[in-house]
């Protein structure tokens, strides 16, 4: 007993070479993750935005549908979550509205919203990353 209680009293920690060997696989690792992980960020406020751009698509036609055109320009997206004033007046507005709240892109700005109000089409955009329109990658613009 008396040997087995001395191997158990010696081995109070990690060598200096486990620690080490520990640090450079966890740095390895982190090498070659890390670049992976850092470059989706902005893939996934793109894929986000179309998501969006396809809800609002679906809100829009769904006020169309029941108001037999679309919201102006000037009623915008707002149209979607409160009952609009102005012309033209919505008949059948849905009370519950077409969306719980007012749309923002993944970068936090307003979606651009242009529409004559009639029973003819609309443009709905994201400006991208950047808020301006042009641009690429991130910076691109983003279409309905």
């Amino acid at each position: 007993m008396k040997n087995l209680s001395r191997t158990f009293s010696r081995q109070k920690g990690f060598t200096l070479i486990e620690i080490m060997v520990v640090v450079i696989i966890i740095g390895v690792l982190a090498a070659l993750i890390a670049p992976n992980i850092i470059g989706k960020a902005g893939e996934a406020r793109v894929t986000a935005a179309k998501a969006d751009l396809k809800t609002i698509t679906s809100a829009l036609n769904m006020y169309k549908l029941d108001n037999f055109t679309y919201p102006t320009t000037d009623q915008g997206l707002q149209a979607l979550v409160t009952k609009p004033s102005g012309q033209p007046e919505p008949k059948n507005y849905n009370k519950d509205g077409y969306l719980p709240e007012f749309p923002k892109d993944p970068w936090g700005n307003d979606y651009i919203y242009i529409s004559p109000g009639t029973s003819g089409g609309f443009d709905l955009m994201s400006y991208g990353a950047d808020g301006r329109e042009g641009g690429q990658d991130d910076n691109a613009d983003i279409h309905n």
